[in-house]
């Protein structure tokens, strides 16, 4: 493998791991290339990042490799972020919302078992948005958060109150559950004012991932301080 392909794959594995980031050891492991070799990749597609000007960039936080955004755009990633009208959500996130919005209060833990999938990124997404918010702590180990909608919520789909959601047996489980989202969100739709103009759906499809984090977390070209312990 060449240096340029192993820079390649690299990026594509920090591209994947999204937030959560890799550690130089586990990239190394995957890549089956010695840390050396991978911390240098790294650096240089630091360097190569920022020479070229590219709206991502490479940062090591607590040893963790990972892709993130830069500082300076910050204000147009808060407007893609807090602006859900002209924004839409994917369908993990429409699925997360729906499930919520008729389970709440619930914790991650809790809409995972009804997904099937992790739903990290979906809540991260929905609670930068305003569509729902931490309500309190569950009364089980580690006293996780629970999550309900807000309401901003409630006045994006007209609703007065959580119990004017329409078909309140919904989301009991897995079984059809992209099918039960649809249902929702087109009742939703026909619920708001010139229902027949808006498509709910389309106007909430939304790349997630996008982390936006301070320059003092950028990765810096040739400190070997992690080196070791990774």
């Amino acid at each position: 493998m060449d240096f340029p392909k192993l820079k390649s794959i690299i990026e594509g594995l920090l591209f994947l791991s999204g937030e959560e980031g890799l550690s130089v050891k586990q990239i190394a492991e995957i890549v089956d290339k010695r840390v050396e070799l991978v911390t240098d990749a790294i650096e240089e597609m630091a360097l190569d990042f920022s020479r070229q000007g590219r709206g991502v960039q490479i940062m090591k936080i607590a040893g963790v490799v990972q892709l993130g955004t830069l500082p300076e755009h910050a204000a147009y990633f808060e407007k893609l972020a807090y602006s859900p009208a002209r924004t839409s959500l994917s369908q993990a996130a429409l699925e997360t919302l729906a499930i919520v919005a008729y389970r709440q209060p619930i914790t991650r833990v809790e809409i995972e078992e009804i997904r099937g999938v992790k739903s990290e990124r979906a809540i991260h997404t929905l609670v930068n948005k305003d569509l729902i918010v931490e309500v309190g702590r569950a009364e089980a180990i580690g006293r996780p958060i629970l999550y309900g909608t807000t309401k901003s919520f409630l006045d994006y789909f007209g609703l007065a109150s959580i119990k004017d959601l329409p078909e309140p047996g919904l989301f009991e489980d897995s079984e059809n559950l992209e099918e039960e989202t649809q249902l929702l969100f087109d009742k939703l739709d026909m619920q708001q004012p010139g229902a027949e103009n808006t498509d709910v759906q389309s106007e909430f499809e939304f790349e997630e991932g996008t982390v936006i984090l301070e320059e003092d977390n950028v990765f810096v070209p040739n400190d070997d301080s992690e080196d070791s312990s990774s």
